[in-house]
């Protein structure tokens, strides 16, 4: 079956459209346009013809090409920073096992058996990426807010932070790609920024 035609439960689906670049004066910035669609129950389309769903919502935002590039620079810095928070508890927690051999190696099968779903796992932060992480997500409120001017900056981190929620909204903002957001914490603060 076509992914086309069927959308699990909660997904939101992001496309970039560049317009060719008409002449542009020096006093108009480049945008680009910013297409959404999302479901908040699974879907299933057998006939586009007789189709009808309460549960699907599109829409689209003009945002300027800068701030999505600066953006998108701040978010994989994020990324980075959330990847060595990683790594570092990691070390931390490995470097205060016990050193008996049965501890070890119980130790190494939970080790091994997180480590297919160690992206999704909540990540701790340190204050100095608690207050990068606000700044990144106040920005992307900000310019995906319907009233972007109204758009106060974040005092607290609206969602679980993961690896894998900072690399989705990271790929949300590649205009050169589209992406497909699943986690239900960051699907549900996305879509009430569109409303």
């Amino acid at each position: 079956e076509s992914r086309a035609a069927n959308a699990s439960n909660k997904e939101i689906n992001i496309q970039w459209y560049i317009p060719p670049l008409a002449k542009s004066s020096i006093y108009t910035e480049t945008k680009v346009l910013l297409l959404y669609a999302y479901n908040t129950k699974p879907v299933k389309i057998s006939n586009i013809k007789t189709f009808s769903s309460m549960s699907i919502f599109s829409g689209h935002l003009w945002i300027p090409l800068a701030r999505i590039i600066s953006l998108r620079e701040k978010l994989s810095n994020l990324k980075q920073q959330v990847e060595m928070l990683m790594q570092n508890s990691k070390s931390l927690s490995s470097a205060s096992e016990s050193i008996s051999f049965l501890e070890q190696s119980e130790t190494l099968k939970i080790i091994s058996s997180k480590n297919p779903k160690m992206n999704v796992e909540k990540v701790h932060l340190d204050e100095k990426t608690e207050e990068m992480a606000k700044r990144c997500l106040s920005e992307v409120k900000a310019l995906l807010s319907v009233v972007p001017a109204l758009s106060l900056p974040l005092t607290e981190i609206p969602f679980d932070v993961t690896l894998q929620s900072i690399a989705s909204l990271e790929d949300m903002f590649d205009p050169a790609n589209g992406c497909i957001i699943t986690e239900e914490s960051l699907f549900n603060w996305i879509i009430s920024l569109f409303h």
